[in-house]
């Protein structure tokens, strides 16, 4: 039952992923993927599936030597049991756009789009290919409102349901 527990958010990445992403958003330019590396909390997602009955997600990346990033995604699950998956990122290309792929079960990956992110890296916004794949992630595990409205209008005005959007009680 545990490796399902795992498996379904790679799962549900990969089958979204199918779908047509033409009118997303693009991903932010400059990157800098070690800065990006440190511990995300989601602040907000869009309903999936594979994260129903979880909260208090958060997300730690950090910088391997080969230049891969380790990503480690841990969540409560409705009986109140911490899970956690482990997986890998790599950047797609050496232009410094957002854009990541990554694995939490070999050989498959899936996208990590960034197409947000504030200039001192404390708020991000991430989707993967479908645009009913949508995370708001900050540094902090509260946001208030004036920090969140950049954000969503940005969100709003890129085509993404925010009106959707499941905030972290």
């Amino acid at each position: 039952m545990k490796f399902f527990m795992m498996i379904f958010p790679v799962l549900g990445m990969l089958f979204a992923g199918c779908r047509n992403s033409s009118k997303m958003a693009s991903a932010v330019s400059g990157f800098d993927a070690e800065r990006y590396c440190g511990t995300w909390y989601e602040i907000a997602r869009l309903p999936n599936w594979f994260q129903r009955g979880m909260y208090h997600a958060s997300a730690e990346y950090t910088a391997m030597n080969d230049g891969s990033i380790k990503v480690v995604n841990r969540a409560i699950d409705a009986e109140g049991k911490l899970r956690s998956v482990t997986g890998t990122a790599k950047t797609v290309s050496s232009t410094g756009q957002g854009e990541l792929k990554v694995s939490f079960f070999k050989p498959f990956w899936s996208a990590y789009r960034v197409i947000y992110l504030t200039p001192d890296y404390s708020i991000a916004a991430v989707c993967g290919k479908s645009p009913d794949l949508l995370w708001i992630l900050a540094r902090r595990q509260e946001l208030s409102p004036a920090e969140l409205a950049p954000v969503i209008g940005f969100l709003k005005q890129s085509g993404f349901a925010v009106e959707k959007l499941l905030f972290v009680q």
